[in-house]
């Protein structure tokens, strides 16, 4: 089941999908619409595709490959839809799908039993508790169970590569 998960072609087109109801979450249910807005969330989806890919640069390809049709599907419904968006955004989210490779060499890293693996975990989980203060006012309820799940993973969670 894994090998179909961490496929690279499935993970593009699961980004597509992804993509697309985010989108739709947005415009049609705003309590969804606020979880995937938040940077958490995304933080959490590439941990798990980066540590569940075998090796580093299978991480770097299905994470680049995700984002790319999570950002397509995304502003394709948008413009679709007639949404509003900026070209600020989808410059700097094309920006981060493009620089998302080199987080996820890191952040496959973070299963290794070294001290430098277990700083770039406790970055991790700082940058997606900021995130949710910084960019989005607080933490709310669905933003603990994300970053409990992102401790799980990161620290407790035995991956068998």
């Amino acid at each position: 089941m894994k090998k179909v998960l961490l496929n690279s072609i499935f993970l593009f087109f699961g980004g597509l999908i992804i993509g697309a109801l985010s989108k739709l979450f947005d415009i049609y249910s705003s309590n969804l619409g606020n979880i995937f807005s938040q940077l958490s969330v995304w933080i959490l989806l590439g941990v798990l595709i980066s540590i569940y890919s075998k090796t580093k640069k299978n991480a770097m390809l299905n994470i680049f490959l995700f984002c790319i049709g999570m950002l397509i599907s995304y502003y394709t419904i948008a413009e679709i839809t007639n949404s509003i968006y900026s070209w600020n955004f989808i410059i700097g989210w094309g920006i981060f799908a493009c620089i998302s490779p080199i987080f996820a060499y890191f952040t496959w890293m973070t299963k290794e039993d070294k001290i430098f693996s277990k700083i770039i975990s406790v970055g991790i989980i700082l940058v997606s508790i900021l995130s949710s203060i910084v960019l989005f006012d607080r933490l709310r309820v669905y933003d603990f169970v994300i970053d409990g799940l992102l401790i799980y993973y990161l620290f407790i969670k035995k991956i068998e590569r």
